[in-house]
């Protein structure tokens, strides 16, 4: 029971991670300059996971998850005539982040349902103990 708990919680704090980053994304969709004032648009960032080895005594075991944030090179600058723009170039470009917020939105609404469906998991795994611990009583 506690092992199905354990890995619930880290997909639960992968999840958590993954939401973070797709507000962080949403926020910036229109960010023209990076951390350092330079005319450099912000970089999409993606969450990617692989299974936590780690957690697992053997190889028929449940794992738990690891997560890692990452930049989405895979995504050129979204290009925008704006030449009164004070990032624009000579030839009044401005360079935006090439994000879409439908994607972000949906990306979000996934991450919540693995949520939940985590959650719900962890809400089983205690019903379970306690009617393990009835049986016993």
């Amino acid at each position: 029971m506690l092992r199905a708990i354990d890995i619930s919680t880290s997909a639960l704090i992968a999840q958590r991670q993954r939401m973070n980053t797709i507000a962080g994304n949403i926020a910036n969709a229109n960010t023209t300059r990076n951390a350092q004032g330079e005319s450099v648009p912000f970089q999409r960032r993606m969450v990617t996971f692989a299974a936590n080895e780690s957690l697992s005594g053997t190889s028929t075991e449940g794992v738990g998850v690891n997560y890692q944030v990452e930049i989405d090179m895979g995504r050129p600058a979204r290009p925008v005539y704006e030449p009164g723009h004070p990032d624009a170039n000579a030839d009044g470009i401005v360079l935006y982040p090439d994000i879409e917020t439908i994607q972000e939105f949906a990306n979000a609404m996934d991450a919540s349902r693995a949520y939940e469906a985590n959650v719900a998991v962890i809400e089983i795994s205690k019903e379970m103990a306690n009617l393990g611990l009835r049986i016993l009583a």
